[in-house]
């Protein structure tokens, strides 16, 4: 009898629809994979039986197949938006623990400072070293910043300086007995300044003066001038030493071991009034960037490792995942990288809702890793992946599979009309 074949038509039609209809419901949902319908014939004996003579009995749905295609990315100009262009998934942390993965990128910030997803899910990352951004472990973690206290002062240890004395320079003593007479160079002359941080992140101004030497070569580093209207008067000592080779090499001071390269200590003391009676503190001026060739006195950099307390400004996020925190005392550094899974049948996932999939056994275990290492996809920071959902083509496939429903009721009713003259033979 036809009944049974246009019953199972009209079950994978309506199925179809169903499949047809979510995925057109869907179409603005960030992250959203679509679906499609996949039908199997059915037979009323596959075994046995010789030849192509086997009854066709209709159609069932072989699978509801999820398509992993890559979708459109939108800016939003958030930068706690996050899409992925390539593979991998986002591993979330659900309340009740259970681990999810997901490819919405739109992230928020919760009361405690944790990443999390509209569900209330944690994004997990890696903890990196704040200066270098390295990861510094293997496994996954939430992702938490600190919102609410500043980051805490730190004291200056080291100033990097990089400058071109110039070699053409004479004796900044000067010697009037020449002919024509030479005049002194004022030790202000090739001098730069910077602030420096104490323990407690008061600032304070240290300044660099180089005075050239009778010996070839050979510059004196002050860290003051003289003041003769000073009580009592100031008359400012060389701190140390910078010797450069005939190439104009720096070959002085030579650091103390186990530091290499070359450097120069320098005590800083807390600025006047010291309320709380700091002690002063020594730094070590990195000079490996120095050199003396014939042109104009120039500093190229001038840089320090401290600064005082700062509260978070701003959030980055770098298409390797690495998330840059910005603080309003100037300092950028790495809080975390965001982790990515991928899996070897992503057809196998589960989906739980909420945009999200959990892991089967059909799908096997996730490989973890970073975005931009391996095969994993890029990040881009203050952009959203779309849904895969083609709106058009969906469309399309709904008035083919209602044509398709139509034609199935259509074989019982002739079927039914068939039974029904066979009943009314006289």
């Amino acid at each position: 009898m036809g009944f049974q074949q246009g019953l199972s038509g009209l079950n994978a039609s309506s199925k179809n629809l169903d499949v047809i209809g979510h995925n057109i419901a869907n179409s603005g949902t960030v992250g959203f994979k679509a679906s499609r319908t996949e039908f199997a014939a059915m037979v009323a004996n596959a075994i046995g039986t010789a030849g192509s003579g086997n009854a066709g009995i209709g159609v069932q749905v072989g699978a509801v197949a999820q398509q992993f295609t890559q979708g459109n990315i939108s800016v939003t100009g958030n930068n706690l938006d996050v899409a992925i262009n390539g593979d991998g998934f986002f591993k979330i942390q659900q309340p009740d623990g259970s681990a999810a993965y997901t490819r919405a990128g739109n992230f928020k910030l919760d009361d405690k400072g944790n990443v999390v997803t509209n569900s209330n899910g944690k994004v997990m990352g890696y903890a990196v070293d704040p200066n270098t951004g390295l990861r510094t472990s293997s496994t996954p973690q939430p992702l938490v910043f600190p919102t609410g206290a500043p980051i805490p002062a730190k004291q200056t240890k080291s100033i990097t300086a990089s400058f071109n004395l110039d070699a053409r320079a004479p004796d900044a003593a000067g010697n009037p007995a020449a002919t024509p007479p030479i005049a002194a160079t004022p030790r202000s002359t090739y001098g730069t300044s910077l602030n420096v941080y104490d323990s407690q992140g008061v600032a304070t101004s240290v300044s660099l003066y180089f005075q050239k030497t009778a010996t070839a070569n050979t510059w004196d580093v002050y860290d003051k001038l003289d003041d003769p209207n000073a009580t009592p008067p100031i008359v400012a000592t060389p701190i140390g030493q910078i010797t450069f080779d005939n190439n104009g090499k720096i070959v002085g001071p030579a650091a103390t071991a186990p530091a290499t390269g070359f450097q120069l200590p320098i005590t800083i003391a807390p600025p006047t009034p010291n309320p709380n009676n700091l002690p002063a503190y020594t730094m070590q001026i990195q000079l490996d960037g120095v050199t003396q060739f014939g042109t104009k006195f120039a500093v190229s950099e001038l840089t320090q490792d401290g600064y005082t307390a700062g509260q978070l400004t701003g959030i980055n996020i770098g298409n390797d995942g690495t998330i840059l925190t910005s603080y309003s005392n100037g300092v950028t550094r790495a809080e975390g990288q965001v982790a990515l899974a991928s899996f070897r049948n992503t057809q196998g996932l589960a989906d739980i809702g909420n945009n999200l999939w959990a892991e089967t056994y059909e799908s096997g275990q996730p490989v973890m890793g970073v975005p931009t290492e391996g095969a994993f996809g890029a990040l881009r920071s203050g952009a959203l992946e779309d849904s895969n959902v083609d709106l058009t083509a969906e469309l399309v496939n709904m008035m083919t599979a209602q044509r398709a429903y139509q034609a199935n009721a259509q074989t019982i009713k002739t079927q039914d009309q068939v039974l029904s003259t066979l009943v009314n033979l006289r």
